[in-house]
């Protein structure tokens, strides 16, 4: 019997607590980024260990398919000056191994290869996803929090009924639009931020906020056709700091990587 009217008071505890209000109010956050669209510049020991096993590979390999019958050419052709071999074909184009090479070698003398730099680069446009090409990008999004203006990562408020995930997910869709594809890593938070508000409005049912930090990859890259309704950029790893706030950036920086 005394068990059961303690467990009944513990019960009733908890049922209590929950319905308390909740000091904090939460947030969930998107941390979109795109992903680099080609390799960083090698070091010159990079460059160097590319060159020795280049070379390596090069001793060790064996003749391809197009390496033999050019090799077999060859022979055929001396042969043919030493009146030993003979074998004419008459009335019929023969493309010879050396006519093949000779035809990708003006091809290859065509091609040109796309800039590394790009006119956004030039500009230091940053609300452009045509730039820095071989680092990751952030979306940042400028935000009213109280009075100020903040760079924010696209964060919404939790609402009831809602996972913090899909509170996340509902606030770059506020910005972005529904049709953007994204890739979300998981259902945990990769971070936390956690602030107090300032004394002249903070009481004891409303202490400050906990922002919970998602991650995503942006897979549709042609942004051209979203109105985006926000001040917004893209920026680098390197560039954060330029307009989060210490504390803040200290969390992202936490979880994320730039390798």
């Amino acid at each position: 019997m005394v068990a059961a009217v303690q467990r009944a008071v513990g019960w009733g505890r908890w049922v209590c607590t929950a319905a308390a209000p909740r000091p904090w109010r939460l947030f969930g956050a998107m941390c979109l980024l795109r992903l680099p669209r080609i390799t960083q510049p090698l070091e010159k020991e990079e460059e160097e260990m590319a060159a020795l096993m280049g070379q390596i590979e090069l001793e060790k390999s064996q003749y391809s398919d197009h390496e033999m019958r050019k090799l077999e050419e060859e022979e055929q052709l001396r042969k043919r000056k030493e009146s030993l071999y003979d074998d004419e074909i008459t009335g019929k184009t023969v493309i010879m191994a050396q006519d093949l090479e000779d035809k990708w070698e003006q091809k290859l003398l065509r091609f040109k290869a796309a800039p590394r730099i790009t006119d956004a680069d030039k500009n230091n446009n940053r609300t452009s996803l045509n730039r820095r090409l071989d680092s990751n990008l952030m979306l940042l999004v400028k935000q009213k929090i109280g009075n100020q203006d903040l760079w924010l990562l696209p964060q919404a408020e939790w609402q009831p009924g809602e996972t913090l995930r899909s509170t996340a997910e509902r606030a770059m869709a506020t910005f972005l639009g529904d049709h953007v594809q994204a890739k979300i890593l998981g259902n945990a938070p990769s971070g936390i931020y956690k602030y107090k508000f300032p004394r002249a409005i903070r009481t004891e049912d409303n202490l400050g906020a906990k922002v919970f930090f998602f991650k995503a990859f942006l897979q549709s890259g042609d942004l051209s056709q979203t109105e985006l309704k926000k001040d917004y950029l893209w920026v680098t790893k390197d560039e954060l700091g330029d307009y989060l706030k210490p504390e803040y950036l200290k969390k992202v920086n936490g979880f994320l990587l730039d390798l």
